[in-house]
């Protein structure tokens, strides 16, 4: 029976290495997300500081560790075997529900996920311990370690009201020192605001942080703690002079400096206080294995029902050697993780200081939210003198982009990204001082959307999208609270009633559900690389413009062709997934024209000054189509409504005039995408010759349809859907005429 926990030990230990790549790979986005918006530097070197960050935080992590022990719950009252079923339970869950959120791309918190893990799990053993014994459930708060606890959730959630109030507050005042034009300002400027930043970072970080390790010597620690305020002056003098001989003598950006050693600072911070919330819950189990292993403290022997863990209430230091091999996992994790770059771009489109594809539509708690603070700004803007209103509103004044690719610009500024790094790291360290597992994911996004709303990144184009994308990501906190409490809570029973065989069960089905999750998003990533969308517009000539768009064309051409085939395809069979499919597919194909047409402004902003005739041969193409998106979605909608309402099908007359037009319309479009994928643009003048032809065939199949309602036809769902098509093709094939018009009639200028 020993080897069925010994077994639990491994098994644990395997679900902690997974946990670190799953957790890194959520979490990667709380450390990454500002160096990476502001490409201040390269990725390569980003990734290589931040490497350095998490080895040395891991590595100062070991106070936290005893979150994971007696953090949550009481363990002296309970036995051996039943903190091990908590802990299996916590760490079963754990890895599914990062995995879940990852998958979506969704920052989640691995603070909340752990926390209330422990939480549920040992709520739910408790329960049981008190109704096998025939207790008063009102003793539950005994085996609770409420006070902590409470403490812990209360951090967490005021982490999320500070972080933001606290990031907006400093990027306001920063913004009105540097304004959007800082790289103009004197150089002392960005020197005093280096080394103020600098050494923030360098108290709050080393000083601070010194608390939870157990490396280095205690002589060194308490003469750190003795002369605190002479190392923070020293350390200001210092940093200070460096920003000012890197700025004045070496010519290098001093706020590129900044960002580098807070990427260092925050990915270190985020190790020291993240650690335990893959690793605590394992090494607790290991740490427990061993004290009822030890004969010394185990001295009758005792079995797994009968050994106390009082043992665990004690200090224990974690092994470095444990902290170290983490802390490289981590580091790997880093490196490879291609879920980490879904989840780091949520961050980053939610603070972007430029246009983005929105990834949220907005409800009405987040346009609510909205019209009440620009009402708040207005009459804050009727108190302000007008003189003082002048001066912010020129401070806030951006500079005029310059022209370059959109994929080139930054999502926001190097200073913003200097407050983010500086205000997030001390925030983090600050908690870990007080060996509060804070949630680095809430402190981190939050202080990135406050900077976001103090150097109105969310104006009047964006601001809805934003504020909805907040809530949708804060509500998936509050999700993961719950769900994580319950989920936990449930294993925990299922473990104690089916002891090791469903031990055995839940960890087959979480080594499937990761594997499936894995090649789900693998092949995701891989259709998502080779499917051709829609491009944005870069050319700045007519020319340019005109070959640009026959790929676009092409595209549009290829799978409007796809999409009315299967549709007509879809009636003919009654097939309602494959009109669900064609649904789908007009809605991701009008998409991307409407992203094409959020793009027009910088479009023609880029347009050189002898090719602004380009922008309107850009729009006019772009109207047609919207036209043909217009129509498809009308025929896959009409289609779609009457099959799921259970009409009756088409007639076999009026499938087989369909497919005659289906068969015509097919090769009208074979023959367009063979032109725009060869350029053989003067083929065009032939498309336009055949559209008498098409609309002839079509009114034909509409009278044929009129005499078989006026002698045969008795539905009148069927002669309406039947209309409605022919009519909607017709205005198909006239907006796909006039784009072939519109071409060669501009191919014919240029």
């Amino acid at each position: 029976m020993d080897n069925i926990y010994l077994m639990m030990i491994v098994a644990l230990a395997v679900l902690a290495i997974a946990d670190l790549v799953v957790g890194v790979s959520n979490d990667a986005v709380n450390f990454l997300n500002s160096a990476i918006g502001s490409k201040a530097v390269s990725f390569k070197t980003i990734m290589i500081v931040a490497s350095l960050g998490i080895a040395f935080g891991a590595l100062s992590s070991s106070g936290m560790m005893e979150v994971a022990r007696k953090g949550i719950f009481m363990p002296g009252e309970f036995y051996f075997n039943e903190i091990m079923i908590i802990f299996m339970a916590v760490m079963i869950t754990d890895i599914l529900l990062l995995d879940f959120f990852n998958t979506l791309g969704m920052p989640t918190s691995t603070t909340v996920s752990i926390v209330f893990e422990l939480l549920g799990a040992a709520v739910v053993m408790s329960l049981i311990k008190i109704a096998n014994s025939s207790g008063d459930y009102s003793e539950l708060w005994n085996y609770i370690n409420t006070d902590k606890a409470s403490e812990i959730i209360f951090g967490i959630l005021l982490s999320v009201v500070v972080a933001f109030s606290v990031g907006a507050f400093i990027m306001y005042i920063s913004r009105l020192m540097l304004s959007f034009k800082f790289e103009e300002k004197a150089k002392w400027v960005g020197a005093l605001f280096g080394g103020i930043a600098a050494t923030a970072i360098t108290y709050f970080i080393f000083i601070k942080g010194l608390k939870g390790t157990s490396f280095i010597p205690g002589d060194f620690k308490e003469f750190v703690f003795s002369n605190t305020l002479l190392i923070v002056a020293v350390s200001f003098i210092f940093w200070t002079g460096l920003c000012a001989l890197l700025n004045y003598v070496f010519k290098l950006n001093v706020y590129k400096f900044i960002i580098i050693i807070g990427t260092f600072a925050i990915a270190m911070a985020f190790a020291g206080n993240d650690l335990v919330n893959f690793i605590g819950v394992p090494i607790a189990a290991w740490q427990s294995y061993q004290a009822w292993m030890d004969p010394l403290i185990n001295v009758g022997g005792l079995a797994a029902n009968e050994f106390s863990m009082e043992i665990m209430s004690q200090k224990v230091p974690t092994p470095t050697i444990l902290l170290f091999s983490a802390g490289i996992v981590m580091v790997i994790t880093l490196w490879f993780s291609k879920k980490a770059k879904a989840v780091l771009k949520t961050s980053i489109d939610l603070s972007s200081q430029d246009s983005v594809k929105e990834r949220f539509e907005p409800n009405f708690l987040s346009r609510s939210l909205v019209r009440f603070t620009i009402l708040i700004s207005k009459y804050h803007d009727t108190l302000m003198p007008t003189v003082f209103r002048r001066k912010i509103e020129k401070q806030f004044q951006k500079p005029k982009a310059a022209k370059v690719a959109e994929a080139d610009l930054p999502a926001f500024d190097m200073v913003r990204a200097a407050v983010n790094l500086m205000v997030a790291s001390i925030l983090i360290s600050i908690a870990t001082s007080l060996k509060l597992p804070l949630s680095t994911t809430y402190v981190t996004f939050m202080v990135a959307m406050g900077t976001s709303l103090a150097d109105r990144a969310w104006g009047s184009e964006s601001a809805v999208y934003r504020v909805a994308g907040v809530l949708n990501v804060i509500g998936g906190w509050f999700f993961t609270a719950f769900s994580a409490f319950v989920a936990a809570g449930t294993l925990a029973y299922l473990i104690f009633i089916g002891k090791a065989p469903m031990i055995a069960v839940l960890l087959l089905l979480a080594v499937l559900l990761l594997v499936r999750n894995y090649i789900k998003h693998k092949n995701k990533g891989k259709y998502d690389d080779t499917h051709k969308g829609l491009k944005k517009a870069e050319s700045k000539t007519v020319q340019g413009i005109i070959q640009e768009s026959a790929d676009n064309i092409s595209n549009v051409v290829s799978r409007t062709n796809k999409i009315y085939s299967d549709v007509l395809q879809g009636l003919a069979k009654q097939d309602l997934g494959k009109l669900k499919k064609s649904r789908k597919g007009v809605e991701k194909l009008d998409a991307e024209i409407e992203e094409l047409r959020d793009n027009i402004f910088y479009f023609i902003k880029n347009l050189d000054d002898t090719s602004v005739r380009g922008s309107n041969f850009y729009i006019v193409i772009l109207g047609y189509l919207t036209d043909i998106a217009q129509s498809l979605e009308f025929i896959s909608k009409k289609s779609y409504k009457h099959i799921n309402n259970n009409h009756k099908a088409l007639r076999f007359n009026q499938i087989k005039d369909l497919q005659e037009i289906d068969s015509e319309f097919e090769h009208l479009l074979a023959d367009i995408q063979s032109i725009f994928d060869n350029r053989e643009f003067e083929k065009l003048e032939n498309i336009l010759e055949r559209k008498t032809q098409a609309m002839d065939d079509i009114s034909l199949m509409i009278e044929k349809q009129i005499q078989r309602t006026r002698t045969e036809e008795s539905s009148p769902k069927n002669t309406t859907l039947y209309f409605s098509l022919l009519l909607e093709t017709k205005d198909l094939v006239t907006a796909l005429i006039n784009l072939m018009d519109e071409y060669y009639s501009s191919y014919k200028k240029s």
